[in-house]
């Protein structure tokens, strides 16, 4: 195995989320805690909704620019372009390339007391080879427990999810990746996967891909400037533009090629029913 973690076939990953007894908590979203999961080219809408949902500008919050792909970055310069553009008074940015690193409480201990952490764009499988199985991944589900929010944008929307999509080293065009280890995100919403771009770059079919191979999973995609704001197993669509939800069983039929759902800002969403919310 490439890495520490050993992946279980993605199938039984996912029957185990939609089993009918587990009636306990919520069986896509996480049990405590939000999820912010913005399409890409994040407006300052997105970054003020994000710093208001993480406690305002005294949250201590945690920017991860690891998916850019850089071997340093200023960090400093990060913090205060925040502290500038969106009043935050605690930021902090956390990246390494080194497994190890990522595997030190040292590292990690930032996340123990953070508020929000809030994961940038680039290519999501740099965030799998980062963190995935580490100490830090799992200060990121911890961070969550204790009912604190995670957010990303672009490569930090898709990793969120329990499959990858786009994770593909040789390019983002594949829906799935050919290497194993590149197929599965961090899980913060599990059986399903995040699309994004999925307007300015004409991706509103691209999830069909992914859940005929896996029809358990629910395909979400979303456009650019929004998010989905994710609390147990429903949604709220906030932002500028539209959500593309892909269920194969549910929302559309492949025989007279209608392959997704439509969502605006303001619609809300049941993913456990996979149905909409009416007002």
């Amino acid at each position: 195995m490439r890495y520490a973690r050993a992946l279980a076939p993605l199938a039984a990953l996912v029957f185990l989320f939609l089993l009918p007894g587990c009636e306990q908590g919520p069986l896509h979203g996480p049990p405590s805690g939000r999820l912010m999961i913005i399409g890409g080219s994040a407006s300052r809408a997105n970054y003020e909704m994000f710093v208001e949902l993480a406690g305002g500008p005294e949250a201590k919050i945690v920017v991860v620019p690891t998916a850019g792909g850089r071997t340093q970055y200023d960090g400093e310069a990060i913090r205060q372009r925040w502290v500038e553009r969106y009043g935050t008074r605690n930021v902090h940015v956390l990246h390494t390339t080194d497994r190890a690193v990522a595997d030190s409480d040292s590292f990690a201990r930032v996340l123990y007391d953070a508020d929000a952490v809030y994961f940038l764009g680039g290519r999501q499988w740099r965030l799998v080879d980062a963190y995935a199985g580490t100490r830090t991944e799992q200060a990121f589900h911890e961070l969550l427990e204790r009912g604190g929010l995670v957010a990303g944008s672009s490569a930090g929307a898709s990793i969120q999810a329990s499959f990858l999509a786009r994770g593909a080293e040789e390019g983002n065009r594949l829906m799935i990746a050919p290497e194993p280890e590149h197929r599965a995100g961090f899980g913060f919403l599990r059986g399903a996967a995040v699309d994004q771009h999925i307007d300015r770059r004409d991706r509103w079919d691209d999830l069909r891909v992914i859940v005929m191979e896996y029809p358990e999973l629910l395909g979400i995609g979303i456009s650019e400037a929004t998010a989905i704001i994710v609390e147990g197993d429903l949604f709220e669509v906030v932002g500028r533009g539209r959500v593309a939800v892909h269920d194969y069983h549910r929302s559309f039929s492949y025989a007279d090629s209608t392959y997704y759902l439509l969502l605006e800002p303001g619609d809300r969403y049941d993913m456990r029913r996979r149905q909409v919310v009416e007002p």
